[in-house]
Formats: structure tokens, sequence, C-alpha cells
């Protein structure tokens, strides 16, 4: 469940990750304009009555688990728009919208995974208290940035451990929803504030402008594992009677 330590180990990890000078915005919606785009199985999440859409620059840093880093594709800028949902297993998580991410190796194979990477030129720019995140996609000029500076240590609030303490994320693939979690520790968080336009970003994905300058969250980062998929729903509809198996040998996987 969200909060601010993890709820599952991930004990066999599919990939071992670090996330670096990433910035939380969040805008608050109507709940049912989040339902609406959902799949079949998936709920919003809400606190107080409120859904969250939330835009996550970073720079990602990422290996197999059991293998080293792959030359020039190991580390890369990725901004991903989300929002937070409850699963057919009982649990919560994230649902994407889509990652931008610069390394079209990493978006093909993420993207047969059924993770909505998308190719898009992307830079983040890091100074003491300050950091410029854009992206653009080519061809189509959807994109976004935003200009972010960063305080002091922030004590997580009950909002911001909603927000920000996400052990999971659903996605789906051949009709059928699959949870990956992922452990690490305590995200270390500041205050900030933000100038942001994400207006593109948000109307490719089909979802409605948000109003307003975001609530802003920056971290440093962590170190992640990040698990193998778990099958929680069946093919189009439903919920499963429980979690099943992960993928097969046979599969393709991220």
């Amino acid at each position: 469940m969200s909060g601010r330590w993890p709820d599952r180990q991930v004990e066999h990890p599919l990939s071992l990750q670090r996330w670096e000078d990433l910035t939380f915005l969040h805008w608050p919606v109507p709940p049912a304009t989040v339902q609406a785009v959902l799949p079949p199985g998936l709920a919003v999440d809400t606190f107080d009555g409120q859904a969250w859409l939330g835009v996550t620059p970073f720079r990602m840093h990422a290996r197999p688990a059991y293998g080293p880093a792959l030359p020039r594709l190991s580390t890369f800028p990725e901004v991903n728009l989300r929002t937070y949902v409850r699963g057919p297993d009982g649990g919560d998580g994230i649902w994407f919208f889509s990652l931008e991410c610069p390394r079209l190796p990493v978006v093909l194979a993420l993207r047969a995974a059924g993770v909505p990477y998308v190719r898009a030129d992307a830079e983040i720019h890091a100074a003491p208290g300050h950091l410029h995140y854009r992206t653009r996609r080519p061809g189509s000029g959807v994109g976004m940035h935003a200009s972010v500076e960063t305080g002091d240590p922030l004590e997580p609030d009950p909002l911001a451990d909603f927000l920000t303490g996400r052990w999971s994320a659903y996605v789906r693939r051949f009709g059928r929803l699959w949870r990956f979690d992922v452990h690490h520790e305590p995200w270390p968080l500041r205050k900030a504030r933000a100038r942001t336009a994400v207006a593109g970003l948000i109307a490719a994905a089909g979802l409605p402008a948000v109003i307003g300058e975001p609530l802003a969250h920056f971290s440093p980062g962590v170190r992640s594992r990040v698990g193998r998929p778990v099958l929680v729903g069946g093919r189009d509809h439903g919920p499963t009677a429980g979690a099943r198996k992960p993928w097969s040998a046979g599969a393709r996987k991220p």
C-alpha cells in the first residue's frame, strides 16, 4: 500500500536502478476524469476524494540485475505521466500514461513488455537549488518543460506519502493486467516550486488540461530494485482470484 516504506520485498529483481534529480509535479483532477481513461480492472485511487495527475522528470541509471550496464543505453533522462490506481489484486500503485525516453532500443524493448514508453529527446540541467527539464517527441512537437527551485528538507505528510510512496506499477499487455513491484529506501524529499509547460504532454494522453502550477516535491534520488511482472488481471476484464505466476521464460521481458 502507499506510504513511506515498501510493502513487498523484491528478492529476485529484474533490474537494478538509480533515480536521480527527480521532481514530483502533481495536479488535482476529478476522479471521473481519470477513471474514464483507465483500462478495465483498475480503479482510480483518491486522497480525500481527489484524484491526482503527476508528471515526474528524473535521470535514470538502469542495468540488469544479473549483468553489467549496457553502454549508451543505461543512463538517460526520463519523464513519466502518471496517476494512481487500485488493482484487481487489492493493491494500489501507479498507472503510466506515457514515459518519455531518448533511447530507442529501451523504448522498443519496454513497449514490447507493455510499458508505454515513447521516443523523445530529453534534457536535464541541474545546478545547486535549480533544475530544468525538457522533452520533445520528434516529428510531433509534443513535450514538456519545467523549471524547479528546490528548498529545505521536507518531513513527509500523508498527502506526500500518498503521491510519492508507491511500490507497484500496473501495465496492460495482450489484454491482461500485470504488476511490477519496486523496493527502495524512503524518498528523501525537499520542498520545491515549479514553473511548468505540460499541456502538450497531457493532451497527447487524451486527458484534459490541468489548471495552475503543480504541487512539487524534489528528491536527490534513491536506488531501487524492480521486480519481475506478476499477472493480476484476466483478459479484457476481469480480476483473477489472485496474483498468478510471472511471465514464462519464453515471453519477452523488459
